[in-house]
């Protein structure tokens, strides 16, 4: 089950990364939203869950710790409204710049690659 969780921080990982060198500013949006999905799946699988076994309730000498349960809700309302003020900025930049590239520059013909005909 290990083994199945670090495949998928893995992955939201690298697609977060992917994402984030985008020159378009929703992709970079998207790829700092995979991060923060991946931090949260870390943060939340460091709390040793078991499967099918109660979080406190048993005979066992080591309950489920609850303080990375609660670090992920706090990572998940900071991550929406961290969301959210980043879609307003992109929009804002691209209603006053008229273009949502990240890097300032244009999609016009002195920027595009050569193409071969």
């Amino acid at each position: 089950m290990e083994a199945l969780f670090a495949i998928a921080i893995g992955a939201l990982t690298f697609t977060g990364v992917y994402l984030m060198l985008r020159l378009r500013s929703f992709p970079m949006i998207l790829g700092l939203t995979f991060i923060s999905y991946a931090v949260n799946l870390f943060l939340f699988i460091s709390g040793r869950l078991r499967s099918g076994a109660a979080p406190i309730v048993g005979t066992t000498d080591t309950p489920a710790d609850p303080l990375p349960q609660a670090l992920v809700l706090t990572a998940i309302v900071i991550s929406f409204g961290m969301t959210a003020v980043i879609v307003m900025m992109s929009l804002g930049a691209r209603f006053e710049g008229g273009d949502d590239r990240v890097d300032g520059g244009s999609d016009g013909p002195g920027n595009r690659p050569e193409t071969t005909q």
